[in-house]
């Protein structure tokens, strides 16, 4: 009972976090279960790889109910969501082929260095000032779409999220509208997360390490608890940004991405240092 009042918190804060700043729940969800599964003296060697994988399960549930709404407002790109998806799918199933080959302190020191740049891209988007023009002229084809899906499904699937802090960057660079980018990649976020999540539970299918409840590196007690509170959390969270100021929040946010990176980073420096 214990446990799963954990799960639900992080479930809670990752629906909050995701809510207020915008952002998919992974960059919190991934972090808060490696101390979970710490605490519960799951074995380093896998214990990443599981927070990793039942972040990706969550997202396949969470990413449902924002896909629908976006889909309702008309602002998902179903075309671009088309071209992008058979390089998602393969990109993704290989992010999670590539985590497994990667020892556990690694994965950690990985997940560290890419949550200090994605704050640092957030405090850079918030001092630039120039406004392109948003009319999706410098969208390539359909095979360079789908070969930039790849890169992202693959690089998301290894950090266990679902893609947004790289599908956003990359559709606005083509220039499509703000509003359309980040609904589009609410969307490309369901494909990521199923075959990222598939391909964690078969690459740790057999391991001796995992404990009960597991399907492959899928830990089913976190993901019922997180995916239970972080869809009523998120609209909480939502509706308290419409409150505050909208660069505070991602101020707030990128700070917290900090410690996060720095945190894991200081644990495995070790690694850097030969």
């Amino acid at each position: 009972m214990e446990t799963l009042l954990i799960y639900l918190a992080v479930g809670a804060a990752a629906g909050t976090i995701a809510g207020l700043f915008g952002v998919g729940g992974g960059l919190i969800i991934v972090p808060a279960l490696v101390l979970v599964f710490t605490a519960m003296g799951i074995a380093p060697q896998i214990l990443t790889h599981m927070a990793v994988a039942t972040s990706l399960a969550t997202i396949v549930i969470t990413s449902l109910s924002s896909i629908r709404t976006h889909h309702l407002k008309g602002a998902v790109d179903w075309s671009i969501f088309l071209s992008m998806t058979p390089g998602i799918l393969l990109g993704s199933w290989l992010g999670g082929v590539t985590a497994h080959l990667l020892p556990g302190a690694w994965l950690q020191l990985l997940i560290g260095i890419f949550a200090l740049l994605i704050a640092a891209k957030m405090w850079l988007d918030g001092l630039r000032h120039a406004q392109l023009p948003e009319d999706g002229s410098r969208l390539p084809g359909a095979p360079l779409l789908a070969g930039a899906g790849g890169f992202i499904g693959w690089a998301s699937a290894i950090f266990g999220i679902g893609g947004g802090s790289l599908t956003v960057p990359f559709l606005s660079r083509c220039r499509v509208q703000m509003q359309r980018a980040v609904a589009t990649s609410a969307a490309c976020g369901l494909p990521i997360a199923i075959a990222g999540a598939i391909s964690f539970a078969v690459q740790g299918w057999r391991d001796e390490l995992l404990p009960r409840w597991s399907s492959g590196y899928i830990y089913w007690p976190a993901f019922f608890g997180i995916v239970v509170a972080s869809t009523p959390f998120a609209r909480f969270g939502a509706n308290l940004a419409h409150r505050l100021s909208p660069q505070l929040l991602k101020n707030c946010f990128a700070g917290l991405l900090c410690v996060i990176g720095l945190r894991f980073i200081w644990l495995n420096a070790g690694l850097l240092l030969g």
